[in-house]
């Protein structure tokens, strides 16, 4: 298959995945086996940057390439790791050259077998979530048209990732909305109670229930629960009930 056609069917296999619950670990390793047969390069590995900001191996194409790039997270050195604090691409870098560079990451990748590396950044509009390595066996360096389809390949990847947090951030402020909503059912439902029990209007039911769970060092909406099923009775004030209603 012509490179631009299999570039082309990635792509669009990269697009279908990103969908509600899609599994990401699998999106990532298409990404990854997908890097080596567009840009004919050995091995491809992503790492991503959890919450504290440090790098942490996603995806590998191969148990060697898996192994190289945990040394290189060990070893707190490596093209990945200096992709991700530049945000910038490394292309063409020959390990046996490199060595200066990086004297504990190059003399292990050499000794898998490989001859170059390259590494492109995982980022949005300056948000940086990550970055793909490319090895190869051989030095032949990457043609400006591969260097352009690895970073289309981890644009796609990063909008995946970053797709993947949102719906996560959205869900959670679903269930925080939708858990904030039910509280406030429950608790109009204790106003209620006390009202019809004590001949208080809402307000002064609002105002018993909150200073009641003040007093009791408990939940709002524990309170409001046990005065709903019967489990907690407060006492009700003596004062004559107000007019007003709210």
């Amino acid at each position: 298959m012509p490179r631009q056609d299999m570039l082309a069917r990635t792509l669009v296999q990269l697009a279908e995945n990103l969908v509600d619950n899609f599994d990401v670990v699998d999106t990532l390793t298409l990404l990854v086996d997908r890097c080596v047969e567009v840009l004919e390069v050995t091995s491809a590995g992503l790492m991503l940057a959890g919450p504290t900001g440090a790098l942490r191996l996603a995806a590998s194409s191969s148990d060697a390439m898996r192994v190289v790039e945990l040394f290189e997270l060990q070893a707190n050195e490596g093209p990945c790791l200096d992709c991700y604090r530049s945000g910038e691409a490394l292309i063409n870098q020959e390990l046996a050259l490199v060595q200066r560079r990086w004297p504990q990451f190059a003399p292990v990748a050499l000794a898998a077998g490989y001859q170059s590396v390259h590494a492109v950044p995982m980022r949005l509009r300056g948000a940086m979530v990550g970055a793909i390595n490319l090895f190869r066996s051989d030095a032949i360096p990457l043609e400006a048209s591969d260097v352009l389809a690895a970073q289309a390949l981890a644009d796609m990847g990063t909008i995946a990732i970053l797709q993947q947090r949102a719906s996560r951030e959205a869900q959670t402020l679903n269930e925080q909305l939708t858990q904030a909503l039910n509280s406030r059912v429950l608790i109009e439902q204790a106003k209620g109670v006390l009202a019809e029990r004590a001949d208080l209007n809402m307000e002064q039911s609002f105002s018993l229930l909150r200073g009641y769970a003040r007093s009791q060092q408990r939940r709002l909406l524990e309170v409001a629960q046990g005065v709903i099923n019967g489990t907690v009775t407060i006492p009700s004030p003596n004062r004559p009930r107000r007019p007003a209603d709210s």
